[in-house]
């Protein structure tokens, strides 16, 4: 196990010594620089800014920021690709892209003053992580347009880490790879940390006996029951590092080893918000709702209050007391299932799961029809050599609990241990079949 002490607080950076006057002070200067350069250089800011009857000059404490217009993930599809870049092409060193599985990608850009800064919070991150110089790294976010696999890269380097690159997949040769290898930290996501310590069990190997101490897991919602799942299993500690490819990538806030409260924000490079998701009026630190970012030292693709979707609430800040921090998002306004007038998240489920006896984490959610109504079925696997008479028990506490907690009725169907998808990245957990 890690030794929590490791994340020392003589180890912080310029930026994280910064008292609360001089933080405020900073986010100040940086917010008045970046709408200037976002007004001036892209033309979406412009119109969005002189629509709103509001000027650069206007920002005049932190505030004003609730005068400025949200951006949303439309605003960049609709400025497909390069639109919303902020400088010349010849300044945009790297390109990163979503998906784009529900439309078209959202583009960003970097210059390298921007991958700089990526590399700096990165570090930050993984060093309140309790990662430590001279560590070897086994990095498992996937390389390419998304920006897992070398936003954590250049981080791990810049810590004075060895980075191993080994990106996503091919299981066996990670399980191999980390027996070989013998790295201190490992970076995924938490469903295919699952999938990992999976694959060394059906290997016959214990996933506790690596020389592995700490899993730095990001880029889907995880509840802190799965994190006591892999901690369990794999011997480590498991830490929630938060970001999103449009406002920079991985490392925008992580939790720390010493309090594993939820992700510190890195308010020097971001500025963070709640709105409440309805009304979209700007809501006290403490009280829910949808996070909302600007970016403070972004130059090739500045954002200005940017809806991230994602809900969670603003609390003080712990670890790093100048520096608020974010609850554990288990939820996004966007993967929200509405079942006859509930509101569901898969999370929700999660939660449930790994209270249950001869349950796996493994599960899918499917919505179909029933006549005119929408039905949900959890499709889980049970425990290797449980039998049917178990199996059936359990299933029947699902549905209970589920009905108690979350106040619908599912179906559940109890597969056979290995036969749903396993995760190689983000894991795809709700299939919508009522077409």
């Amino acid at each position: 196990m890690l030794d929590q002490t490791t994340a020392s607080a003589d180890l912080r950076d310029a930026g994280e010594r910064l008292s609360l006057d001089e933080l405020r002070a900073l986010q100040l200067e940086r917010l008045q620089q970046t709408v200037r350069h976002a007004y001036d250089n892209v033309p979406t800011y412009r119109a969005k800014l002189d629509d709103a009857g509001v000027s650069p000059d206007d920002i005049r404490s932190l505030d004003d920021l609730s005068k400025l217009p949200f951006t949303t993930k439309e605003d960049l599809r609709q400025a497909y690709p390069f639109g919303m870049f902020a400088v010349p092409m010849e300044q945009v060193v790297r390109i990163h892209a979503s998906s784009g599985t529900t439309g078209r990608p959202t583009v960003v850009g970097y210059t390298q003053d921007d991958l700089g800064n990526w590399a700096e919070v990165v570090a930050r991150s993984l060093r309140a992580a309790g990662v430590q110089p001279g560590w070897k790294v086994h990095n498992a976010y996937g390389y390419g347009l998304f920006t897992g696999g070398l936003g954590a890269h250049s981080g791990i380097e810049r810590l004075g880490c060895t980075v191993i690159p080994v990106s996503g997949g091919q299981t066996a040769r990670q399980v191999q790879l980390i027996r070989d290898f013998e790295p201190d930290a490992i970076m995924c996501t938490p469903s295919y940390l699952l999938t990992i310590a999976d694959a060394f069990e059906e290997a016959g190997l214990d996933p506790r006996e690596t020389t592995l101490k700490v899993a730095i897991c990001g880029a889907e919602p995880w509840t802190n029951e799965m994190r006591l799942e892999l901690e369990r299993r794999m011997g480590i500690v498991a830490v929630d590092i938060y970001g999103l490819s449009e406002v920079m990538g991985p490392g925008v806030g992580s939790e720390f080893a010493s309090t594993k409260d939820g992700p510190t924000i890195w308010e020097d490079h971001f500025l963070p918000e709640i709105i409440d998701a309805e009304t979209a009026e700007p809501v006290a630190d403490g009280e829910m709702g949808e996070l909302v970012f600007t970016s403070l030292t972004k130059t090739a693709f500045p954002v200005i209050r940017y809806r991230t979707r994602d809900l969670t609430r603003l609390l003080p800040g712990s670890a790093s007391p100048t520096m608020r921090r974010i609850e554990k998002i288990t939820g996004r306004n966007d993967d929200m299932i509405i079942l006859r007038g509930v509101n569901l998240f898969p999370t929700q489920i999660e939660e449930i799961v790994l209270a249950i006896e001869h349950l796996t984490p493994h599960f899918v959610l499917e919505l179909t029809k029933a006549g005119r109504m929408d039905a949900l079925t959890v499709k889980i696997e049970c425990m290797p050599d449980v039998g049917e008479e178990a199996s059936k028990a359990a299933a029947a506490i699902l549905r209970e609990r589920v009905k108690e907690h979350i106040g619908t009725s599912v179906g559940v169907e109890v597969v056979p241990a290995g036969s749903l998808p396993r995760s190689e990245g983000k894991y795809k957990r709700v299939y919508d079949l009522r077409a």
